[in-house]
């Protein structure tokens, strides 16, 4: 397998791991606090689909579930996708102290998700409380740690 391939897959299943760290994070969160899940992955679901000019199928109860489906769906593709992005760099030659790459892989999973949300219109970012960017903040620095260890293990 190439070098490239390589970096892709293993990036991909640190990227993989990363999210179960992230969704750990964000679901002791909610324990701990007693606060609700949030709602912004559905509504990008949906105006993503409006975007494109796809409709999700069914009516009432079976569409949203769809969506309550799709919206965790999405949050996986874009842990999984920036894990393969930072294989990629860790095999074409790019090696940062631990400390960096975590920060730099959770920082870039922060802005797929946050700025895609932005840029759908779902949420704004420069209107959150610190408490807000506290709880999404944190469980993207577990995914980029826990990104960052398993690349550094698999893709020495």
């Amino acid at each position: 397998m190439s070098g490239v391939l390589a970096g892709l897959l293993t990036g991909a299943a640190a990227g993989a791991a990363g999210t179960t760290a992230l969704n750990a994070t964000t679901y002791l969160d909610m324990a701990v606090r007693g606060r609700p899940t949030s709602s912004t992955p559905e509504q990008a679901v949906e105006a993503l689909a409006d975007r494109v000019g796809l409709s999700v199928p069914g009516g009432g109860e079976t569409r949203d579930d769809r969506i309550a489906g799709l919206g965790p769906l999405q949050g996986i593709l874009t842990g999984v996708a920036v894990g393969a992005a930072a294989g990629l760099a860790r095999s074409l030659g790019l090696r940062l102290p631990l400390s960096a790459a975590a920060l730099g892989v959770g920082a870039g999973a922060m802005l797929a998700s946050d700025g895609g949300m932005a840029v759908l219109g779902v949420s704004d970012p420069r209107t959150w409380s610190a408490g807000s960017w506290a709880a999404d903040a944190v469980p993207h620095a577990a995914y980029g740690l826990v990104t960052a260890v398993v690349l550094r293990r698999l893709l020495p």
